[in-house]
């Protein structure tokens, strides 16, 4: 259950910490005062998208944590398939961080998440009902989900939809398959040139470097024989020079002499004589290089042209020199396809009309269980809305067979009559808002007992409601808070006096600033609380009196 929701620099909540007990938790304070705050701030731990303009006035950063503990199995799985075990297996911290410039962050206990992953996770913590989310029930489009979540048919969805996918993409293969035959010839005629054209290419692998390597050396092979040849006479001299090899065999004779004479002249004499032979081996590897290097004005042009084309088909083909060659064989796959086009339709209509019967197998198998357990769905809904001072109400889940699309081929609308001998009619053309509400309220305690979800939130339930029917509305509330955790912000006493922790929100202005704050209150205060929703401005003892008695008459529930 979510333990504690820690509030900082969001709107004119400066800083506050409000810790949820078990059972049924209600928010209750003037309008303005700061409601909606406390939802938007959860809203933003659950990874719904969010505003800079959450961000209070002059501050740089918002802050929202929240701490679950005892974390049911399902989340626990969550995280682990995420990665993000942590040693505490029964507590869960979630934070995120928005800054003044719209930009936020968030963590999973302590660690950095993205928002994708910290929804993934929040999703099985905590389920809010808002006030618009009543009116999601004047969309038939919706109906479909509570029948398939209350079933549980996840799996039985999986597989329809895996099937129905795959018959998507036959139908659009076989459609192109079908398409006009004018398109199909000329598709052939522009296939065989492009394949005849990159295949009488034949691109090798890093082609255009070796060429342009080759190309540098051989316009530049006229300037490296020159060079090549000055640094051989300069070394080897010529007919009419001497060159510097002469130089170092005369000084090597001269040290031979003096090394004759003198033994202490031995190593600079080894040393001057083998810098005579290597200067001799540099003399004749550079003949060598210079005899070998040629002037090909013809293979230049051949380069040249050879890079033409190459640089004119990746052009032409929008792509590298290395991927022309799969570019052909990809081509020649596809006008493989379309030469043996007759044999292929065969195929592929076969495959489609396996592929639709395949789903329409499993299609018909979820419809069948979702009229079974729509029976069940409706029944179950009509007792609660019964409790919830509706006695006379009927709902009908309405089916209709349709096309195949994402959800089967099933079309679902429940339809509401409120009054005796009133036919039932959808329930946009007929519900009130307290009907309203009260119809999604029963729907979602119908929920609770499949959902693996903890804490329920109800932002305003009692819309449209008051009297007895605010203290059903309470009372189901109270009943559902003995399987799992609930937070409601109300402007009903009767609920709010069924509380097990009563928090008032405040605001006050200090120095030009509105701040709000957050307080549970105790047995006096809730007297208090519960006699200004009754009476307003002027709290009179006659309200006082009744709000105790009414909260004496909860302790009893």
């Amino acid at each position: 259950m979510l333990t504690t929701l820690y509030i900082e620099n969001i709107a004119v909540i400066e800083k506050t910490s409000i810790d949820f007990s078990q059972g049924l938790n209600v928010l209750t304070g003037e309008t303005g005062a700061g409601k909606s705050i406390i939802i938007d701030s959860i809203n933003a731990i659950m990874g719904q998208r969010t505003s800079k303009e959450l961000v209070r006035t002059g501050a740089k950063t918002a802050l929202v944590t929240a701490q679950f503990d005892d974390v049911n199995d399902t989340v626990k799985a969550k995280l682990a398939e995420l990665g993000y075990n942590n040693e505490d297996d029964d507590t869960l911290i979630l934070q995120r961080t928005i800054s003044a410039t719209g930009k936020s962050s968030c963590k999973i206990n302590a660690r950095p998440a993205s928002v994708t992953v910290l929804k993934e996770v929040a999703k099985n913590l905590i389920n809010i009902h808002g006030q618009h989310e009543s009116y999601e029930l004047f969309s038939p489009d919706t109906h479909i989900d509570y029948i398939d979540s209350f079933g549980e048919l996840k799996n039985e969805l999986e597989d329809y939809r895996e099937k129905y996918k795959k018959y998507k993409a036959l139908k659009k293969q076989l459609n192109e398959a079908n398409s006009d035959e004018s398109a199909r010839l000329h598709e052939i005629d522009l296939l065989t040139y492009q394949t005849t054209e990159l295949f009488n290419a034949d691109v090798q692998p890093d082609e255009i470097e070796q060429l342009e390597n080759e190309r540098i050396i051989l316009m530049n092979s006229e300037k490296i024989f020159t060079l090549l040849n000055d640094s051989r006479e300069l070394l080897d001299g010529d007919e009419r020079t001497a060159g510097g090899i002469e130089a170092v065999e005369s000084a090597m004779n001269y040290i031979q002499r003096a090394a004759s004479l003198n033994a202490d002249y031995e190593s600079i004499s080894e040393s001057i004589t083998d810098v005579y032979y290597n200067l001799r081996d540099c003399i004749e590897a550079i003949s060598d290089a210079a005899d070998s290097v040629e002037s090909d004005p013809q293979r230049l042009e051949e380069i040249d042209e050879r890079l033409d084309l190459l640089n004119r088909l990746t052009r032409k083909y929008d792509c590298e020199c290395n991927e022309l060659p799969s570019l052909a064989e990809k081509m020649q796959t596809r006008l493989e396809e379309l030469l043996s086009y007759d044999k292929n339709r065969d195929q592929l209509e076969a495959d489609y009309k396996e592929s639709e019967n395949n789903a329409r197998v499993s299609a018909q198998k979820l419809s069948s269980i979702r009229k079974k357990t729509a029976k069940v769905f409706s029944e179950r809904v009509r007792e609660e809305m019964s409790f919830l001072n509706m006695p006379n109400v009927q709902i009908v889940t309405q089916f209709e067979n349709t096309d195949f699309y994402e959800k089967g081929t099933d079309k679902v609308e429940f339809l509401i009559s409120a009054n005796p001998g009133e036919p039932p009619r959808p329930v946009a053309k007929i519900a009130s808002g307290g009907e309203l509400s009260r119809m999604m309220l029963a729907i979602k305690t119908v929920l609770a007992s499949t959902e693996d979800i903890d804490t329920l939130i109800f932002d305003e339930v009692d819309t449209g409601i008051s009297g007895s029917a605010a203290q059903k509305v309470g009372l189901k509330l109270k009943e559902v808070s003995k399987s799992s955790q609930v937070l409601c912000v109300t402007h009903q006493a009767q609920l709010a006096a069924l509380a097990d922790a009563h928090y008032l929100i405040s605001k006050q202005v200090e120095d030009g600033r509105t701040f709000t704050q957050v307080k549970l209150l105790d047995f006096d205060g809730r007297k208090h609380e519960l006699a200004r929703i009754i009476g307003g401005v002027n709290i009179t003892d006659a309200a006082l009196a009744h709000a105790e008695s009414m909260l004496k008459e909860s302790e009893i529930l």
